[in-house]
């Protein structure tokens, strides 16, 4: 019995520890010079992006004309039904916003984070541009894109959206987090 007890009270320390983690990163933003800015990919309506896309591209369009990195990879793939990916749309709002198209590379296969951040990872290996990368995702998305970045060998530092962040995403996150340093995210991305 007080093994069952002992055993519940680690995993709920665990959870909380890693909650904390999740809830710290949502609110830093890690924003520094690098070899590449990564905008993460959200949704995108018949070529327009989403709100939750939107802001993602304006702060990249910022920390491209702080000189963060003179690199930009927009990246996202298309869900059912899509007539575009999310990666085209990216590049096509960035254009629009003055970043030149020898600035910007387009991962346009990526259906959730690991596809995405593990083909950025291939395609700055493959253009030698080197690893150290600012991701630019929501804050309560920072911590486990992260920890993604860093498992298919990039240099992650998080540059998150000041978008709101609500208690029940955190939990969401944190819970995935929690599972993912377990089993590795590769393998979550079969769970979920």
């Amino acid at each position: 019995m007080w093994s069952a007890v002992a055993v519940l009270g680690l995993a709920v320390a665990y959870l909380a520890f890693t909650f904390f983690q999740v809830w710290s990163a949502s609110r830093s933003d890690d924003r520094r010079r690098a070899d590449a800015i990564v905008v993460l990919g959200a949704a995108q309506y018949n070529g327009r992006p989403s709100p939750v896309l939107q802001a993602r591209l304006d702060h990249a369009v910022e920390l491209y004309k702080q000189g963060v990195a003179k690199t930009v990879v927009v990246a996202g793939g298309k869900q059912a039904g899509d007539r575009t990916t999310e990666g085209k749309v990216g590049y096509d709002y960035l254009r629009a916003k003055g970043v030149p198209d020898n600035a910007l590379k387009v991962e346009v296969g990526g259906t959730d984070t690991y596809e995405e951040l593990s083909a950025t990872a291939l395609i700055l290996d493959n253009a030698k541009l080197g690893n150290e990368v600012v991701l630019v995702t929501d804050g309560y998305h920072a911590y486990r894109a992260a920890s993604i970045a860093g498992e298919v060998g990039l240099a992650p530092h998080v540059s998150p959206t000041d978008t709101d962040t609500s208690f029940g995403s955190l939990v969401r996150e944190a819970g995935a987090v929690a599972a993912g340093r377990i089993i590795g995210f590769r393998r979550l991305r079969s769970v979920v």
